[in-house]
């Protein structure tokens, strides 16, 4: 498992995928969609702990932009 915005974004769009599954009997529907919501509530935490380390990484920059050069490697580069 990789560890990237990138990489969570290909995760929610592959649980979409297998939700218009269309040969899925209504068991193992009910069972990808419970995994899709757990997956949906762990990558809104995700999304939300990414959201704060990019807003505190813009203040501590101290003109509330993203300096060339900067580590930031859950959004998928590495901006060195």
């Amino acid at each position: 498992m990789n560890n990237t915005l990138v990489d969570l974004n290909n995760y929610l769009f592959e649980s979409i995928e297998r939700l218009n599954d269309e040969t899925l009997s209504d068991q193992e529907f009910e069972k990808e969609l419970r995994r899709s919501e757990a997956v949906g509530k762990i990558a809104k935490n995700i999304i939300d702990n990414s959201s704060l380390l990019l807003n505190a990484h813009k203040v501590a920059n101290g003109d509330g932009k993203i300096s060339i050069g900067s580590e930031l490697p859950m959004f998928g580069a590495d901006n060195k």
